[in-house]
């Protein structure tokens, strides 16, 4: 399978269940809907070939070890448990979590420079809780930069859970993109993207960096975007921890603020480097939290010609 081809399947999820998830999650309370997960979870472990192999290869890479069923089913029960818990954190039901926060000094900072940064991230946790943060936050705001054209489903979902709760979305691969993206920061948001997939007609080249010991492709669309409107980039992830806690972790990751052109190369690189180490450190850490269900490192000895698992592509975006 293209490692590109993930962007370019349906999208599976059902928005008559995930309201009627959402409704009975909210009455009964997180404890007790959280039951049915183990009963999602079983069903993808058992029906999905291709994505329970794409995460064997996945977790023998970040385990050191050979995966066996029973870290296959938890990897998949974290993702399950990531997307329940944004039904009640689109909700504002933040007292049922322990979010520990790490590095959060580095988006006040940026904050109180005026002008913006880019969050950087991937599908690594959850990015429903590093936005449940801005929104306890005033000052802080979040604007999402994703393809919205792969994520029509998403965003269906996610008014199903909480129309209020929306994000406040830039579509990419549109003229006006860069122009949105500007604005927001000029008004001091914070950008978020998810940066570790790559695009298929991407105007931007991708490459090679090594990952859990192996080459996988990166895209350097989102840090060119950054380094040409020269601003700071902090590299975020929302890691699940088991029962109710979540560790959200910011990292300086690289700042281009009065970049000279000819260093944009150069710098790009380096912050890739860095984007990329940060990954393999948190992958290791948090083994269970990455979220790319599909063949990563495109491996002759893994293949996944397609993935099972709902609304994977953009499920954190």
């Amino acid at each position: 399978m293209s490692r590109t081809a993930w962007a370019e399947r349906q999208e599976r999820s059902n928005v008559g269940l995930l309201r009627a998830m959402t409704w009975l999650s909210l009455r009964v309370g997180r404890r007790a809907s959280r039951a049915l997960l183990h009963l999602v979870a079983l069903y993808f472990v058992l029906f999905s070939p291709a994505a329970c192999a794409a995460s064997r290869d996945y977790l023998r890479r970040a385990l050191g070890r050979p995966a066996r069923w029973r870290d296959v089913y938890r990897h998949v029960f974290t993702f399950a448990t990531t997307i329940h818990d944004r039904i009640y954190l689109m909700n504002e039901r933040y007292d049922l979590f322990d979010i520990r926060l790490h590095g959060e000094t580095r988006v006040d900072e940026a904050l109180a420079r005026g002008r913006g940064a880019f969050l950087i991230g991937a599908h690594l946790g959850s990015f429903e809780v590093i936005r449940s943060v801005g929104r306890t936050q005033p000052a802080l705001r979040v604007a999402v930069a994703m393809y919205e054209e792969n994520a029509q489903n998403i965003n269906a979902a996610l008014a199903a859970i909480n129309p209020a709760a929306r994000p406040d979305v830039i579509p990419l691969g549109r003229v006006d993109a860069m122009l949105k993206v500007h604005e927001r920061l000029d008004a001091n948001c914070m950008v978020g993207i998810l940066a570790d997939r790559t695009l298929p007609h991407d105007t931007q080249a991708s490459t090679l960096r090594d990952l859990l010991g192996a080459p996988a492709a990166f895209p350097l669309g989102p840090l060119h975007m950054a380094a040409m409107l020269k601003r700071p980039v902090i590299f975020m992830t929302g890691l699940y921890r088991g029962g109710n806690r979540y560790d959200v972790h910011f990292e300086s990751l690289a700042d281009f603020t009065g970049l000279r052109r000819d260093a944009r190369a150069a710098a790009v690189d380096d912050a890739l480097a860095r984007y990329v180490a940060l990954l393999d450190r948190y992958c290791r850490a948090a083994p269970y939290n990455w979220f790319n269900f599909f063949d990563f490192w495109q491996n002759d000895e893994a293949p996944a010609s397609r993935t099972d698992l709902p609304a994977t592509r953009n499920s954190d975006a």
